[in-house]
This record gives structure tokens, sequence and C-alpha cells, in this order.
């Protein structure tokens, strides 16, 4: 795995140096576009390669202070050579963090705006009440970021909570930011309408979708069958002579178009081919909204009590994430959207993971 990984931060640094090479070239300079691409991929690699060159002159002295530490004698020396590998040591250490950050694989869903779902799960009016307050938390968590949020839709109970609520929220890195929170949400706390002082356990579904943008369908003429015919009318001067109509078969899909309307092969071939591209456009809509459908349930689970992400455990003032064994004794803050420690918990642990190659 390491051999593979020194492959890559091999290929960084020879690219970084094949790219000197290229924007020092007038020839290269003369065409703008390739010149800025060639640019912002030198800015890109540029931070990374920095700390590849500083992480093995770090190892290299760290090497050698080693030898220097078993050769020698004189405690002093031994002492300021240790002082030397400790400091090279912790600096080493933010540097190897800094090249996985920068290796590690993104997800290119992480700047899109979001679309979240909160849904009252076990537990009645008790899960609808907190669907509100988890709503109440992520949207001033938006405000806090100067971020836009805006309801969908909603089913609200006559005592303020939720039967469901989804809203958009819009800001660069919202999905980033939220995609961990998909999942069952707990809560451990005595109801205002429990007389009796019993915590009741509740549970609400919530579902983080990265807001879909518009699909581009780019169609393979290969997978094109295409016919000319001639066009059929009541005769006259109005019916064409020559094959001009267009009939295109669409071969993945079976799905057929044609047109006649035209005198030109070429328009009634244009106007066919924009037939069909809306076809399979709105039919790639359809199968990517299915996609988010299935997310979403493969999400929020059931909504069973033993099925939970985080519990909010209001006796004890604590939040915990079950996944990475974090526990805030910080409820009333995090309630109120101070939820970047939860975020960073989380956003840390599927960085771990994506480099050992898991997932969170």
């Amino acid at each position: 795995m390491a051999n593979d990984r020194d492959k890559r931060l091999d290929a960084s640094v020879s690219r970084y140096e094949e790219l000197n090479t290229l924007l020092a070239d007038t020839d290269i300079m003369k065409d703008q576009e390739k010149y800025l691409a060639l640019v912002q991929e030198h800015a890109a690699l540029s931070d990374l390669v920095a700390d590849i060159r500083e992480s093995r002159k770090l190892k290299a002295e760290l090497e050698e202070n080693r030898v220097l530490l078993t050769e020698s004698d004189d405690a002093d020396f031994r002492e300021l050579v240790r002082e030397d590998i400790n400091r090279a040591e912790d600096l080493l250490v933010n540097i190897e963090a800094r090249i996985e950050n920068t290796i590690a694989p993104s997800d290119p869903n992480d700047n899109r705006n979001v679309i979240m779902e909160i849904r009252a799960g076990a537990g009645g009016d008790e899960a609808a009440l907190f669907a509100g307050t988890l709503y109440n938390m992520y949207t001033s968590y938006a405000e806090n970021q100067g971020w836009q949020y805006e309801i969908i839709s909603s089913n609200e109970t006559g005592l303020g909570g939720f039967k469901e609520v989804v809203f958009q929220i819009e800001g660069k890195g919202a999905f980033s930011r939220f995609k961990y929170e998909s999942g069952v949400h707990r809560v451990q706390r005595v109801p205002v309408t429990e007389s009796g002082g019993r915590v009741h356990t509740s549970t609400v579904t919530v579902a983080v979708l990265p807001e879909a943008e518009d699909v581009e369908f780019n169609i393979d003429p290969a997978d094109l069958q295409v016919d000319t015919y001639r066009a059929s009318g009541a005769g006259g001067q109005h019916v064409n002579k020559t094959s001009s109509a267009i009939r295109i078969t669409h071969l993945p899909t079976g799905t057929v178009v044609t047109c006649q309307d035209q005198r030109s092969q070429h328009k009634n071939r244009d106007k066919a081919m924009r037939h069909l591209r809306s076809i399979l456009l709105e039919e790639e809509k359809s199968r990517q909204a299915a996609d988010i459908a299935s997310e979403r349930r493969d999400q929020v689970g059931t909504g069973d009590r033993s099925e939970r992400i985080r519990t909010y455990n209001y006796s004890q003032g604590r939040v915990t994430d079950h996944r990475i064994g974090l526990s805030l004794y910080n409820l009333e803050g995090i309630l109120n959207g101070d939820i970047d420690e939860l975020i960073a918990g989380l956003n840390a642990a599927a960085h771990e993971a994506k480099v050992r190659g898991d997932n969170l």
C-alpha cells in the first residue's frame, strides 16, 4: 500500500516539474486557454509538492539523527539530537496529515447545496416535537454559516413539531458538512406531557441528499439507427419527391422518433435528434430520482428505536455519535446549532476510512 502511495506522490512531483517546464515555453503562452489550464493545475499541485519535499527532507534528517544518537557517547550532544528528533517528528506528523488530506479521494458532491428530509419515527407526538428540534438545529447552523434555507414541504403537528419537513440549504460546501447526518437520531427525555416523570425514547429519521444538477445526456452516434424515407401526405406540391423524412432509433432503449415536416433531410434529422434527446433526458432524470429515493431509504432505515446513529440524552446533557464513539456534554449548545465538533469528528473519521479504503 505504501509503495502505491509513494508512486502517486512521485507522479505528483514529476508532473509539477513538467508543468514548470511547460509554463516557461513561450509557444504555450500563445495559447491562452491551454496556458491558463496549466497555471491552474500548477497552483493545485504546488502545496502538495511542497509538503512532499518537506516530508522527505524531514525523514532523511530523522534517519541521520537516529544514526548519530546510536554512535555518540556524548550525553549533551545526544540530548540535542533527541530534541531535533522530537521537533522533526512533530513537524512530520502535521505534514503527513496534510498530504493524506490532499490525496484522499474527494466526494464530487461536497460543494453542492443539500436537501434535507426530517421525519418523525417511533414515539408519536414526542418524535414529531424532536423533528422540529432537529430542524431548528440544522437551520441555526446554516444561519451561522451565512447560508440560506427554505422549506420545500412540511406536515406540522398541533404541538409545534413536524411529522415531516423537507427543506433546502444553499451554501458552498453544505453537503460536505451535513452528509453524515443521515440516519436515525434517538432522543431520550421526559416529555412535557408525561406526568410521571418517566424518560421516553423516540426516534427521528434524517436524510441528506445533494441537490440534483441538470442531467446532461450525451448520445453515442453508434447507438443510433437512422432511416430515411419519403414523407407521406395528401399529395400536391408539398409532397416530397426525395427521401427527406427521418426515423431515428436509439438502440439501447428502443426509443423511436420520426420527423417529416421539413423539406430538408438535415432539418428533419435535427428536429428528430432534439426530440430524442428530450425523451432520453427525461428518462435519465427519472432514473436519477429513483436512485436518490433508494439512497434516501438506505440512509434512514426503518426508524426503529434500535437503529440509531446518534443519541440525545436530556437528563445527562449528552450527545453521543455511536459511529465514532464521540460523546459531548453540550446538549443545549448543539441543539442551538453548535455542531462543528460533531461534524469535524465525523469528517476526520470518514477521511481515515477513505485512506484505508473503507466506509464510515
